[in-house]
């Protein structure tokens, strides 16, 4: 609200109080991982003694970013940084009022397709994006991610990041991989090894475009269920290893991501390495809290491609799973839930104690799992978040753990039952 109020009254305010920073600023975008990534870069560049300016708490339209800015114009110093985290379809907007040092652009997975049209709309608005920003910022690119890829204009600054662990790959792609054909001329691309949907090794066999060698890259994921991961990546001064708290491959990437990050804005790639591994959840993502002598683990899922990578982290682990997974269909989680359709659940259910489907949408996820095999006694429904939080908790015997797999404001409903309880803080006290 106090951006929105700002920007009514002087629509200029962005650009005037990005000026006073003195260390420049990063914008952060993609579909999955904005927060945890710029939560991470904010790390980096604070243990390399810079003070920061960040959106921390998600608001990551134009007008959060004006909060953010102006919250702290009264106290931040000449040489302050700016890491802001940014909507995807938002970026062209901020990014001509900030006029960013660098551009770090993660992925592009289908998401909100109501709200932000089809991947190559996303992808032709941020091409125009960068062919008008003068002069063009640092990028800072997944080249595992076709579109992403073919981003550049010629000569681009462009440090490039992605995964060279053939352990963690596929030889074949998802049936809910999105990019999946060569922007230069429309061929299908072949894969050596895909690693989350469309993101891989990638080459186009007609006209022999393909990835991008990385300047920063993962050799090994390290992965240990949701326990977290131990990833080693190789960048241009030498390997480092990260210890990260949040789980999965996807998160793998993200701290690749801010490492490539930091390390093009100049910090070095240890300090950069043991900052982030520092780092703790963000809300929402791989959260954990201790509730009434039970763990509760969060995973925000809001499309095909994150809930995927949920479903593989949480089949690392040994053992059997109590599941609350929560769908609404608000603006801000695209009011079309059919993607939960072209979501891998299958493997997983085997594996299922109980499941509580929650939300606005319950009864769509509750068909979804009978669909994919999982027993009527082994599925509850319950649509209000709160009795369905209470339920899910107590049926997890002491000592054990509830996952939780919500959607972006059904994650918030959650929180909010366990702020009640004493369990987690606010969302807007995040750093």
């Amino acid at each position: 609200m106090p951006g929105k109020v700002l920007l009514r009254l002087d629509p200029g305010a962005v650009r005037t109080l990005a000026s006073g920073l003195g260390g420049g600023s990063i914008l952060v975008s993609a579909t999955n991982g904005k927060t945890t990534t710029t939560r991470l870069v904010s790390g980096a560049m604070r243990a390399d003694g810079h003070e920061v300016v960040t959106n921390a708490a998600g608001a990551n339209l134009l007008s959060g970013v004006a909060a953010a800015l102006a919250e702290a114009a009264p106290h931040a110093g000449s040489a302050a940084c700016g890491v802001f985290e940014v909507d995807e379809a938002a970026l062209p907007a901020v990014a001509g009022a900030i006029r960013p040092s660098a551009l770090l652009l993660m992925n592009l997975f289908r998401d909100q397709l109501d709200r932000h049209g089809e991947l190559e709309s996303i992808a032709g608005r941020w091409s125009d994006m960068l062919g008008a920003l003068d002069p063009l910022p640092r990028l800072v690119l997944c080249g595992d991610d076709p579109l992403l890829a073919a981003l550049p204009p010629a000569g681009a600054p462009v440090t490039w990041f992605g995964i060279d662990d053939p352990a963690v790959g596929s030889s074949s792609l998802s049936h809910a991989s999105d990019s999946t054909t060569c922007r230069a001329c429309g061929t299908a691309l072949e894969y050596a090894h895909a690693w989350i949907g469309h993101i891989g090794d990638w080459r186009c066999p007609s006209c022999g475009l393909q990835r991008p060698t990385p300047d920063v890259a993962v050799v090994d994921a390290g992965l240990d269920g949701a326990r977290g991961s131990r990833p080693l990546i190789r960048t241009p001064e030498g390997d480092v290893q990260l210890a990260l708290a949040i789980p999965g491959l996807h998160n793998v990437l993200n701290a690749t991501g801010a490492l490539a990050a930091a390390m093009a804005l100049g910090v070095p790639a240890a300090t950069a390495a043991t900052a982030i591994s520092a780092v703790p959840a963000a809300f929402g993502r791989a959260e954990a809290v201790s509730v009434d002598g039970r763990q509760l683990v969060m995973l925000l899922a809001k499309n095909p491609a994150g809930a995927n990578e949920n479903v593989r982290t949480l089949m690392l682990g040994d053992g059997e799973h109590d599941l609350l997974v929560a769908l609404n269909d608000r603006i801000a989680d695209g009011r079309d839930v059919s993607w939960i359709w072209d979501v891998d659940w299958e493997p997983l259910l085997p594996r299922v104690r109980r499941l509580t489907a929650t939300g606005e949408r319950a009864h769509d996820l509750a068909l979804r799992f009978r669909y994919a095999g999982l027993p009527e006694d082994r599925l509850h429904v319950q649509p209000d978040p709160a009795a369905a939080l209470d339920a899910a908790l107590a049926a997890v015997p002491v000592g054990g753990t509830l996952e939780v797999l919500p959607t972006y404001t059904a994650m918030h409903e959650i929180r909010a039952g366990l702020v009640a309880r004493g369990a987690a803080g606010e969302f807007w006290d995040a750093s």
